[in-house]
């Protein structure tokens, strides 16, 4: 779906930009760009199309939500922390986007995910909130 909107926006110069899943907005020209990566392995799916990662402040640090992974996974990712900067907590998010695309959802609650023993982040199932929606809630212990 996601090339055959990129080949529509080619031929139709009117098109502004693209609402998908009536949660994500992008420029058409960005779409038009992004949509060539439309069968590239993993992990370089053009994920930015279909899901947006939100960065909010918490009381004690930063976090990020996403917005379109749960027509993926049929729930959203919250993650929150107070120990990392910013570009690595939006890098985790991201990675984590890409996986469950692949992957599906295979993450239970209660599970953890991440490099050694000093990174694991921990995943719980709830309903956030701040955003009253299903998501996977995620710490890295700092919160």
């Amino acid at each position: 779906m996601t090339a055959v909107i990129g080949a529509l926006i080619a031929t139709v110069a009117e098109c502004r930009a693209v609402v998908w899943d009536t949660k994500v907005a992008r420029p058409a020209d960005l779409w038009l760009d992004l949509s060539r990566q439309s069968f590239a392995p993993f992990p370089d799916y053009p994920f930015p199309l279909w899901v947006d990662v939100l960065p909010f402040r918490t009381r004690t640090g930063i976090g990020a939500v996403t917005m379109g992974l749960t027509a993926f996974v049929d729930r959203e990712i919250q993650f929150e922390t107070s120990r990392l900067p910013l570009d690595a907590l939006l890098e985790r998010v991201e990675g984590l986007v890409v996986y469950l695309i692949e992957h599906g959802r295979v993450l239970k609650d209660g599970d953890t995910f991440g490099g050694d023993a000093n990174e694991r982040i921990a995943v719980r199932y709830k309903n956030s909130d701040q955003f009253g929606m299903p998501v996977f809630f995620c710490t890295d212990g700092s919160s």
